[in-house]
């Protein structure tokens, strides 16, 4: 529930109950007036924009008072008009300032100034903010546009197109031999295929292979291990100088794999909690101490090629294993038909190899309608994450190389066995 400053103050019905949004108003305008009045503009700066901003939370609160629309109607073209007025000369960098810029933000601020007016403050200072870093953010996101060429926007219209166009048209059902098929829940793994190839080359092109690749790895492990370990993988086998990068990414993201189940787990069957941490941290901690060793081992090895970043045109490989996950589908709604919820071991063998989140949540919320008890639950989660572990490896080293198949091993190795030994005291307590 939002703060009531009002409230708060004890202004309700007073003469200065209106005083919050007023000051909300006044701070939205100065946050973005302070970035205009460095461009040194004499048609707006930081006094005009408070006063702008001001003027729309005036406005709209007559015309709730008054219930005349035309109000805010006819201040926005006021503010529209000031477009047209002289501006001193400029100098500098200001010389290169858009005149319609300024004119656009001070439309966007009335219009802040009048959300705030009929209510929406919290919504109106966020956007405020957003406008602030757009504003002053230029230079960078001019320099990033510019780095940009044809094929980079290419594949971003592409992405678009298949996030965007094709994936709310395709039917979020079954289809075919025990409805198996969906072909919404298939595209989606190509989208997340293709985003985390793009997200990555943007990111590392932006914020650079040091700081790219362990934002990089976590968000990967947020989305998608299988599709991090498969692009990053492709990457590592097209260009050599791109190996250290792409084992630091797979590797980070294997290991927030471990957290996400965990705060899956906290949020569907808290009272599993304890015990899933117990076979989690384990795994994450051996894990991330094998990273942190190798890569102090590696420090000491000869410099590697340099990174040379290309687009990652990836959509053929992208169909190929979507549809490898139509059949890995299929499969596991076959053995699941054959061996009932009795066989829910083999189902996690199989259904592992391509998504651990699917038979974890089913268990979990087994699990929390007490229809499974902790320790088969721990079980089938660890037999999933080993099963999709092992698949990962082998996508690694099939598309990657043995190389980058090598330098995964050790990591994979630990955190299996921390999974797997924390597995054994949990059966113990």
């Amino acid at each position: 529930m939002p703060w009531d400053l009002s409230a708060w103050l004890q202004l309700a019905g007073t003469p200065y109950q209106s005083l919050p949004a007023l000051l909300s108003s006044l701070g939205v305008g100065l946050l973005i007036g302070v970035e205009r009045e460095r461009k040194h503009h004499a048609l707006a700066g930081i006094r005009t924009f408070p006063l702008v901003c001001l003027l729309g939370t005036l406005l709209a609160m007559l015309t709730s008072t008054l219930g005349s629309a035309w109000l805010l109607a006819a201040g926005l073209l006021a503010i529209a008009g000031l477009g047209f007025l002289p501006v001193g000369a400029r100098s500098g960098d200001d010389a290169n300032e858009p005149r319609t810029t300024t004119v656009i933000a001070l439309l966007i601020a009335y219009t802040l100034g009048a959300m705030i007016g009929l209510g929406n403050t919290e919504l109106a200072v966020a956007l405020g903010v957003i406008t602030t870093g757009l504003l002053y953010l230029k230079p960078e996101l001019s320099s990033f546009t510019h780095r940009l060429a044809r094929h980079d926007l290419l594949s971003l219209l592409q992405f678009a197109a298949l996030t965007f166009i094709i994936l709310p048209l395709l039917p979020n059902q079954g289809f075919g031999p025990y409805a198996a098929f969906n072909p919404h829940r298939v595209w989606l793994l190509v989208v997340l295929i293709v985003g985390v190839g793009l997200a990555g080359y943007m990111a590392v092109r932006m914020l650079g292979e040091k700081v790219g690749a362990p934002l990089l790895g976590f968000m990967g492990g947020l989305v998608s291990t299988t599709a991090t370990s498969l692009v990053y993988a492709r990457e590592a086998a097209s260009n050599p100088g791109s190996q250290q990068l792409a084992t630091r990414v797979i590797l980070l993201a294997n290991m927030v794999l471990f957290l996400r189940l965990q705060l899956l787990t906290v949020a569907i069957a808290p009272r599993a909690a304890f015990g899933m941490l117990l076979i989690m941290l384990p795994g994450m901690a051996l894990g991330l101490l094998t990273i942190f060793i190798s890569s102090r081992r590696g420090q000491a090895r000869d410099g590697a090629p340099e990174l040379e970043l290309k687009n990652p045109a990836q959509l053929s490989i992208a169909l190929g294993f979507a549809a490898l996950f139509a059949v890995v589908m299929l499969c596991s709604a076959w053995l699941k038909d054959l061996f009932g919820d009795s066989g829910l071991y083999m189902v996690a063998l199989v259904s592992g190899i391509n998504d651990v989140d699917a038979i974890s949540l089913t268990v979990m919320e087994l699990f929390s309608k007490q229809l499974l008890p902790l320790h088969p639950l721990l079980i089938t989660v660890a037999i999933a994450v080993l099963t999709n572990t092992v698949f990962k490896f082998g996508l690694i080293f099939s598309i990657g190389g043995r190389t980058l198949a090598l330098r995964c091993l050790p990591t994979f190795i630990m955190a299996m066995i921390g999974m797997l030994g924390g597995l054994w005291f949990a059966a113990l307590l």
